[in-house]
């Protein structure tokens, strides 16, 4: 949901979502932190050895458990102190994680479901047309950039078509 708030404001012009973004990138951080606790009270109670065999076992736990850590820094980096502190750019290119941590949940969620549900390749769906909402919007950025850094063509001197 955190990931749909700029396509929202890319397509329909909206600004609006975008403030959402934090909260929603906290409350998926929080959700995920539920879902590692109870993996590791219910699944396994504590027995670490287990779950460090679980997580080099199962690809689908390893690619989860390496969404989680990447989302860590980010949950703590989500404040305006933080943000001031590190610095704009520093701070959004950290955030950029956000991208890894995303194919990450949907592998982890592709590949821990059973082959009659549907519901994780459409979530896998879902993120393909974010993620290309968001590349047609870059792209569309830089050529506007682009084209407004480039110098207007001179007029020829003799004062008709080229020679």
């Amino acid at each position: 949901a955190s990931l749909a708030m700029t396509p929202l404001r890319i397509l329909f012009h909206w600004s609006w979502p975008v403030t959402l973004r934090r909260l929603l990138g906290l409350f998926a951080f929080f959700y995920a932190s539920l879902h590692f606790s109870v993996w590791l009270v219910v699944d396994h109670f504590f027995d670490w050895r287990q779950m460090g065999a679980d997580i080099v076992k199962r690809p689908y736990i390893t690619v989860g458990m390496t969404a989680l850590l990447l989302m860590i820094p980010l949950a703590v980096t989500s404040t305006a102190g933080a943000i001031r502190r590190l610095g704009g750019a520093r701070w959004q290119w950290l955030h950029r994680l956000v991208y890894v941590v995303g194919v990450c949940a949907v592998l982890h969620y592709l590949w821990l479901a059973k082959k009659a549900n549907p519901d994780p390749y459409y979530s896998a769906a879902a993120f393909i047309v974010l993620m290309a909402i968001r590349a047609v919007g870059w792209a569309r950025r830089v050529s506007a950039r682009l084209t407004a850094t480039r110098p207007a063509p001179r007029p020829s001197p003799q004062g008709g078509e080229g020679a």
